[in-house]
């Protein structure tokens, strides 16, 4: 395997649109949500494990997550998991990554992925992957991997690439669109749903930030000497502390002026919300997912129902529905109003504090 190739794992979100399955002690990357009988993080470092080598992976979660990750992937040494102390989006996690790259491999190539993805057809995914590593190469270029969309789905980003090409430059992004722009993008041709999965060279993303999020830039150069050291928590601390919260699509993929996108068609889903876990679940003749050896169904429809192994359930007269029942709680909503949960979950806090949550 090529030694120079890294892979970054973002690991830090708590998952908030899988309550009640996914807590803040233990989030949507470290649970198998859809039955496959390992987590989104598991899933992740075996896929990425093909063309990476064990040593190169570096993990950036929440510090309160390190234990799950080494029980996750025991494979990886601890110096390898990057604690956050705060989340600040995916800008500051990708700085911590590369200047800590810096010091291990200033020739290093970043491919830097979500840790709770599904992808379907690994072999393809591998395919375009190698083709964008190549195409890095010799380009000072920040790659990023486009999915030809299926649906006008509002839930994703979109990438307008400057032409049809397999690979080429990205004419600008757009995140979530409405349904009639959506729909729009659909039929135009020149858009692509954004993965979320970057590939560059080290020294190209790191010109990126001093270019583009040079404040961010400069927190983490000031304290590049201190990574790897005992003074590394401390620092991270101050940093985090600082810097502005911004992902790396607003502060750096919509600046640049090398950035491109490669096109593919592999099983991809972000799996970011329960309707996304619908979509990929076995389903019975009326349209419903669920665990046909605890669930009795009747006149339902297009409904999810899961719940904890010892337990049975009978449902009646739902149709579009969720239905998620964990130890301690129980969530019940129709699948048009998924995106309000956030809010549900702030009402179920400051009535209970963050006991269920």
């Amino acid at each position: 395997m090529n030694s120079n190739r890294y892979c970054v794992i973002m690991a830090g979100g708590i998952g908030t649109r899988f309550w009640p399955m996914s807590r803040q002690s233990c989030p949507k990357q470290f649970l198998d949500i859809l039955g496959t009988g390992k987590s989104f993080i598991r899933h992740t470092f075996e896929r990425f494990n093909n063309i990476v080598p064990n040593e190169n992976f570096i993990v950036v979660t929440n510090s309160r997550y390190k234990e799950l990750v080494m029980e996750h992937i025991p494979e990886l040494a601890e110096e390898q998991i990057l604690c956050e102390p705060i989340g600040r989006n995916t800008a500051p996690c990708i700085a911590y990554a590369a200047y800590t790259l810096l010091k291990r491999n200033p020739d290093a190539e970043m491919i830097v992925t979500p840790a709770d993805h599904l992808i379907l057809n690994e072999n393809e995914f591998l395919s375009i992957l190698t083709k964008a590593l190549d195409f890095i190469t010799d380009k000072s270029a920040l790659m990023t991997i486009g999915i030809t969309p299926t649906r006008p789905e509002t839930g994703y980003g979109y990438i307008q690439r400057t032409n049809d090409n397999n690979i080429c430059k990205v004419k600008c992004f757009t995140e979530k669109p409405n349904r009639e722009m959506a729909e729009a993008f659909l039929e135009c041709g020149e858009f692509l749903w954004n993965s979320g999965i970057f590939i560059w060279k080290l020294r190209d993303i790191l010109r990126a930030f001093e270019q583009h999020l040079p404040e961010h830039n400069a927190l983490f150069a000031a304290a590049a000497d201190k990574l790897g050291t005992a003074e590394e928590a401390e620092a991270i601390k101050h940093i985090f502390s600082e810097c502005k919260s911004i992902s790396i699509d607003y502060g750096i993929m919509e600046m640049a002026d090398n950035v491109y996108v490669i096109s593919g068609d592999f099983g991809w889903s972000d799996v970011g919300t329960w309707g996304s876990v619908y979509q990929n679940l076995r389903k019975d003749r009326y349209a419903n997912a669920y665990d046909q050896q605890q669930v009795y169904v009747y006149n339902t429809r297009n409904t999810l129902i899961t719940l904890p192994k010892e337990k049975v359930a009978v449902v009646n007269g739902l149709k579009d529905y969720i239905v998620v029942d964990t130890e301690d709680a129980l969530l019940i909503c129709p699948m048009s109003d998924e995106q309000n949960i956030k809010s549900y979950i702030e009402e179920v806090r400051f009535a209970t504090g963050d006991k269920h949550i």
